[in-house]
């Protein structure tokens, strides 16, 4: 369950269905069903209002009134536009339905102690305006609880962006896979409780929609993950090399060190300035230190290919000499994560990281920005949180991962992930640095930095839902275990 379908893809798998002996009635009246059954298990049986709208959102509308009205509810029926008007599977459903049907007003919620919102779903193409509009702030201002069909009205199915005004539901029923708007902000934060309801669309459609996104979970991944066999040794499972700052910046590094080795890499050093060793020393206990003195020293380090993958940023400071750091790790062949001031560092010159990035000897590289550092780099790229970080990924050359509430995974070759399941409580100092020495701890032992990225990104947020509130970075990488033997029971 974990593909997700754009618009186009769900049209296109309700046209494989109907091209194979499934009606589109049959598929209406499966997704009024499961609406009515969703709304019979969460509500108390109270006077509904069902707000229709013009096309096929409207039409499941209609079946839910009649199915609603036959289990004892007092339903009113209010549509917008003409009943005229309706066309196809909605024509048939607005038929089948033989109460009083209203015209749409703005206070159609009047009275209501819920509102079935099947105005307009997730193919929405242009903002609401007019009644329409007043009805939802109406709705809104009124706290009426709302279940809404496919998404709440006013959302962008595609983008998760709100087109004008919307609902703000507590149930949102959508049907076969979610839509990108059910797992990006804000439209995930208007959708309540989201259930995804099979209407009989078989799954075999997903091998002809060329789906490339998906909500991340442990069975995109878990395969490509290490697995210590009996023969495993430290020297097998890889030694991450994490760069730290000066003196007064060294807590970071020794963050994201702490994650990697906790996520199995067998060797983890701090490679410190001279300023920082004394500092890092008095902290270090499994994790091993070395000395380095600028772009030549940590060139040098990375002569002995044991050790193969690297963590630059967290507390480097941003100037020319993390530049140059991030350009020599960028010849060695180890395998990087590019994090923070080393993102920051690039700020004014780009294409010069992206130039590095594409040389011959780099190996898999995973650029982790949040918002302000992802425009620092891309600074042109518009559109949905998606398509930035899929833009980004090709532009780049290595796997971006957008970081936010809805962190996004994207890839050069147009794949990507959405987590859902990171907290609030991850907004903390430090916790993008764990996440970074998580990624780079699973790049050490050969994981593939697509599915690496993802896979840290979904147990730093399990890690965090783990702990709750109080969390602290330091608290992170104490809970992996946990984790680990969640996802390998």
């Amino acid at each position: 369950m974990s593909a997700v379908l754009n618009v186009e893809q769900m049209y296109a798998a309700d046209r494989w269905a109907m091209s194979r002996g499934t009606s589109g009635v049959a598929l209406m009246e499966a997704a009024g069903r499961a609406c009515t059954d969703a709304i019979l298990e969460r509500f108390q049986k109270t006077s509904v209002s069902v707000l229709c709208g013009p096309g096929n959102n409207g039409g499941d509308g209609f079946v839910v009134a009649r199915l609603l009205r036959d289990h004892g509810w007092n339903v009113s029926l209010f549509l917008l536009g003409e009943r005229s008007s309706l066309q196809g599977d909605a024509a048939h459903m607005a038929h089948k339905w033989n109460g009083p049907v209203h015209p749409l007003t703005e206070d159609a919620a009047h009275g209501a102690g819920l509102i079935v919102d099947a105005l307009f779903g997730a193919g929405l193409a242009r903002d609401i305006t007019g009644t329409a509009a007043a009805l939802v702030k109406s709705v809104r201002q009124a706290g009426v609880p709302v279940a809404s069909i496919d998404v709440p009205s006013g959302v962008d199915g595609n983008t998760g962006y709100v087109r004008g005004v919307s609902f703000a539901a507590r149930l949102t029923i959508t049907f076969f896979r979610k839509k990108p708007a059910h797992l990006l902000f804000p439209g995930r934060a208007l959708c309540g409780e989201i259930i995804v309801a099979d209407i009989g669309i078989g799954d075999s459609v997903l091998s002809e929609l060329d789906v490339r996104l998906h909500e991340n979970n442990p069975a995109l991944w878990r395969e490509s993950l290490p697995s210590a066999g009996a023969a495993a040794h430290k020297y097998t499972k890889g030694h991450v090399l994490v760069v730290s700052g000066g003196a007064t910046a060294t807590g970071a590094a020794r963050l994201g060190a702490r994650a990697a080795l906790r996520m199995g890499a067998g060797l983890v050093s701090v490679v410190s300035p001279p300023s920082a060793l004394q500092v890092n020393a008095s902290h270090l206990t499994a994790i091993m230190l070395l000395r380095f003195e600028g772009a030549e020293g940590l060139a040098t380090l990375l002569e002995d290919k044991r050790r193969n993958a690297v963590l630059v940023g967290p507390g480097n400071g941003v100037g020319a000499q993390t530049r140059a750091n991030v350009e020599a790790i960028m010849t060695s062949g180890a395998a990087c994560v590019i994090d923070a001031d080393a993102i920051t560092s690039f700020e004014q010159s780009p294409r010069d990281l992206f130039v590095a990035i594409g040389n011959y000897f780099a190996g898999p590289t995973v650029l982790t920005p949040h918002e302000g550092e992802f425009k620092r780099l891309f600074p042109d790229l518009e559109g949905s949180k998606l398509a930035r970080a899929l833009a980004a990924a090709k532009r780049a050359g290595a796997i971006v991962l957008l970081k936010g509430p809805d962190t996004i995974v994207a890839a050069p070759d147009g794949r990507a992930i959405v987590n859902a399941n990171a907290g609030p409580e991850l907004g903390t100092a430090g916790s993008g640095d764990v996440l970074a020495g998580m990624i780079a701890g699973l790049l050490a032992q050969h994981t593939p930095a697509f599915e690496a990225a993802a896979a840290a990104a979904w147990m730093h947020g399990r890690a965090g839902t783990l702990f709750g509130r109080g969390l602290i970075s330091e608290d992170l990488p104490e809970l992996l275990p946990q984790v680990l033997n969640e996802v390998f029971p």
